[in-house]
Formats: C-alpha cells, sequence, structure tokens
C-alpha cells in the first residue's frame, strides 16, 4: 500500500483502491487531500496493470465536504478571492486522451475533479458513508456510483449561503432530472440511498456489513471478463456526447469501429467466446 497526502493507495488483481485517509474528520476535503486524490489516480491511470479505480473513504464516512478549517479561513469582506494552489506537476499527461474521442479540451479541469472523465480507466467511486458538499459532487464525477444503505448524502451548499459549485449545476440535472437537481440543491436536505437510487443517482445500494465485498465483485467483473480498450473507448463516447449532437454521436461510433476490429481484443473476444475459457484481453 502506497501512501499519497491523506490517501491510502493499492493494486490488487488489477484494481486500484484509491481510499482517502482523513477518517478523524469524516474525511473531510483540503487542499492536501486533493493533491493525494489526484496524484494516486494518474498513478492508476499510467499503470498498465490497473483496469478499473475504486474510490472510498477510510473509517465511517466517504467524504464529509470541505473541512471546515478551510472554509473558516475564507476571505469574506468581498474581495477577489485567492484560489488555492493546486498545481498538478506532471500528473496532468496521465490523463491525455489515448482512445476514443478526445476529452482533453472537454474536462480539462484540474483543480477539482475534471480529470476523471479523462481517466482512460472506469472510476468507481464506493460510497462507504457520509458524501456531503464536495464530497458529494466527487461522487458525481465517477463513472459509477455504489452506496452503503447505513451512507447518506447531502448537497450542503444551500445551508451554508454557498451556490452549486464545482460543476454540480452541470453534472446533476443530467443524473436525476432539473427537477431532482433544484430539490437537492435547494433543500440542502439529506438524502437515502434507496431514495438516491430510485432518483438514478447511484446505480446500487449495498449492505453495508458486505459493501466492499460486493463493490469488488463488480469491480473484479470488469477487471477479468471485458476489454479494457473497449471501456476506455466507451467511457470517452458517453462523456464525449454530452457536447454532442445525435448525428456526431453516430459519426464518432462509425470512425471508432475500424480500430477496434484490428486491436488484438476483437480477435482475443471472438476466440475465448468460441473456446469457453476465461479472456486474456491487452492490457493499456
Amino acid at each position: 500500500m502506497t501512501d499519497y497526502p491523506d490517501v491510502l493507495y493499492s493494486v490488487k488483481d488489477r484494481i486500484a483502491t484509491v481510499m482517502l485517509n482523513r477518517p478523524d474528520r469524516l474525511n473531510a476535503y483540503n487542499d492536501k487531500l486533493a493533491s493525494g486524490i489526484r496524484m494516486a489516480i494518474a498513478d492508476a491511470s499510467r499503470d498498465p496493470n490497473v483496469r478499473v479505480i475504486v474510490l472510498t473513504g477510510a473509517g465511517r464516512g466517504f467524504c464529509a465536504g470541505a473541512d471546515m478549517q478551510v472554509l473558516q479561513a475564507v476571505d469574506t469582506s468581498g474581495g477577489t478571492q485567492r484560489q488555492p494552489s493546486r498545481g498538478q506537476g506532471d500528473v496532468g499527461k496521465a490523463f491525455d486522451s489515448k482512445y476514443g474521442p478526445n476529452l482533453d479540451d472537454d474536462f480539462k479541469d484540474m483543480t477539482r475533479f475534471g480529470y476523471f472523465m479523462r481517466t482512460q480507466k472506469p472510476i468507481i467511486a464506493a460510497i462507504n458513508g457520509p458524501a456531503a458538499g464536495i464530497g458529494f459532487i466527487m461522487t458525481l464525477y465517477a463513472d459509477m456510483r455504489f452506496i452503503s444503505d447505513k451512507a447518506v448524502i447531502t448537497t450542503s451548499f444551500a445551508q451554508r449561503g454557498l451556490i452549486a459549485e464545482h460543476g454540480i449545476s452541470w453534472l446533476l440535472p443530467r443524473l436525476v432530472g432539473a427537477g431532482n437537481a433544484l430539490d437537492l440543491l435547494m433543500s440542502a436536505r439529506k438524502i437515502s440511498p434507496q431514495e438516491a437510487k430510485d432518483m438514478n443517482l447511484v446505480n446500487k445500494v449495498f449492505p453495508a456489513e458486505s459493501f466492499m465485498d460486493n463493490v469488488m465483485a463488480y469491480a473484479h467483473i470488469l477487471a477479468d471478463t471485458v476489454s479494457p480498450r473497449s471501456m476506455a473507448v466507451m467511457k470517452a463516447q458517453v462523456w464525449k456526447s454530452f457536447f454532442q449532437s445525435f448525428g456526431e454521436a453516430l459519426e464518432t461510433a462509425d470512425e471508432e469501429m475500424p480500430p477496434s476490429f484490428v486491436w488484438p481484443d476483437f480477435k482475443e473476444g471472438v476466440a475465448h467466446f468460441l473456446e469457453k475459457r476465461s479472456p486474456n484481453f491487452a492490457d493499456i
């Protein structure tokens, strides 16, 4: 297991686990944690032995939102706010598009979580406990969200006198519709796992007692049975489609199909099916 700033990182069976590691503060978000998450996901993106990334929290919380010590230090004089330094160093290159339509301009933000979309490997948010504010937003940037039946979700911004921050006004309506998005944003009420599932905010609700076992079982399906390149292209296609017309999405699919035929995974995909054996797809 590798330590990054306030993050624990491990790789097993081609699955990288990125664990927010401030359990004494319910993994509250600050610059140090932001840097650790970015570094860990960059390393997972570059590692050919990683096919799936699972993002979760240590202890009983996922991420309780911005650290209150950070919020208390915010300049409230009305002047121009100085944004905290979030230098990306050399990690930005880890997210350059290699397969599928290019997302580098659409999700170029490196100060929050735009790089989640550009990561060419699926990211699963395993919401093991409370996810609030920016912690809740972080889960929206993931490709899939699984939640413990003991967890709770809240946007929280309106209760702090804030607005829809960090891209949530773009992401949330696309997941749950405008009405549900405005309900969650304006009321800042707590959402149960089942309500989150009912409004398509999360993919699955798992019992707390077996939560990570269930998450990892799904992650193994992706890591063991499907083509990493196929996942990378499909992920890029879906996120790119938010900026495309239907016709443009069809053109993208037509452009991506010929390279799939010549990639080794196509031949292997047919062979393992006919031979009734486990696949041996190429790493990316």
